[in-house]
């Protein structure tokens, strides 16, 4: 080791205003013998006091765990309590993907015909409740869009259209984001630790399918001329017993998707066909992918129980298909609870399929995944 009175020589590499050579200087190295041309000699002088510092830090380490090991190991267990468990009273930080948003339609303060009642709130309370903590679970980001805000809609015959104009706006909100899932109030996500990824995008074209071969319901024209089904998925829906069900669907941000979504919102469909489309922007919807060869190349489909299952009692013409309806036993993803205003319990459906998903991930360990 260089002594207190070699500083001088030891540092005058590194910018000493007295000359400095190797064979010259008093420095550890020249007193080993070992003269060297100036940058020889910088560059053993760099590795030494590296090496020092490194063993400096390391024993320093080593010392200060030894001193503090119930402190080290507390941080240690609330890190690990923090990145992968549930524990609660404590910060949780979640990987995700801020390319997902769902779009959650909710009646905050009335809907636009008639005032909510205490079901009606409670209803809003849970849905709202379970898709934030999906979205917190995943990393993504949840917009929560106001219907009772669009009254504008109620004089032009297009309560229930009000969907393409929020994907239009949550496009604008969130420019960044690639994906957009639409969900109804009324739907309830019974497996929450499920990924989006996991479920659907990681293996999309495996998981979809481009016509309407496997279920076809309206009978619409299965092969149309110009259809080009090579290009990428830009729509993912579901059918029911009534045809496209647009409860929960999943839209992609790109020129076909902005196309379609003016086109969707064109005044010929919600003021011309507002009297012979019963479901308004679902026919629309319907009409389009009948007719025009470029809107079927960029949709692809998916079995109903894969995000969109229905709960008994809707789609009663087709009662017996369990291709629709949810099944505990195989762990469905979504259940949606369409329909419920038409003569059934909408909160008392609610409140059974939650009570459900917590049966379901009920844990022995209440903190663990």
């Amino acid at each position: 080791m260089p002594k207190d009175n070699d500083r001088q020589s030891f540092w005058a590499p590194w910018g000493s205003s007295s000359s400095w050579h190797p064979k010259s200087s008093t420095s550890y190295w020249s007193r080993k013998g070992k003269g060297v041309s100036p940058s020889g000699g910088k560059l053993k002088v760099f590795i030494y006091k590296t090496s020092q510092l490194f063993e400096y830090l390391t024993t320093s380490s080593i010392s200060f765990l030894n001193r503090r090991k119930f402190f080290v190991l507390l941080f240690t267990v609330i890190a690990l309590l923090s990145l992968f468990t549930s524990v609660p009273f404590l910060p949780h930080y979640r990987w995700g993907s801020g390319k997902y948003v769902i779009i959650l339609a909710a009646n905050q303060g009335g809907g636009v015909m008639q005032w909510k009642g205490a079901r009606e709130w409670s209803i809003e309370r849970s849905s709202i409740a379970n898709k934030k903590a999906y979205a917190a679970r995943h990393g993504y980001h949840l917009a929560i869009k106001d219907m009772s805000s669009k009254k504008r809609y109620a004089h032009e015959w297009r309560e229930s259209w009000e969907k393409v104009d929020i994907i239009k706006q949550t496009m604008r909100q969130f420019p960044d984001a690639e994906w957009f899932w639409w969900l109804d109030l009324h739907t309830y996500i019974m497996e929450p630790q499920i990924s989006l990824d996991q479920k659907i995008f990681r293996k999309l074209e495996n998981n979809t399918y481009h016509d309407v071969s496997y279920f076809n319901p309206l009978n619409i024209p299965v092969n149309i001329p110009y259809v080009d089904y090579n290009q990428p998925i830009d729509l993912i829906i579901t059918q029911d017993c009534g045809g496209f069900n647009l409860g929960s669907f999943f839209i992609r941000r790109s020129e076909w998707s902005e196309k379609l979504l003016d086109i969707w919102w064109d005044p010929v469909f919600y003021e011309q066909k507002h009297m012979e489309w019963e479901h308004k922007e679902q026919d629309a919807l319907e009409y389009l992918y009948t007719n025009e060869a470029w809107i079927r190349g960029r949709v692809a489909f998916m079995p109903l129980r894969a995000f969109n299952a229905f709960p008994p009692g809707a789609c009663s013409d087709m009662a017996d298909d369990k291709r629709l309806f949810y099944s505990d036993a195989d762990r469905d993803f979504v259940v949606n609870m369409a329909g419920c205003e038409w003569g059934r319990d909408c909160w008392g459906e609610m409140e059974h399929y939650k009570a459900l998903s917590r049966k379901l991930h009920k844990k022995k360990f209440f903190f663990f995944f």
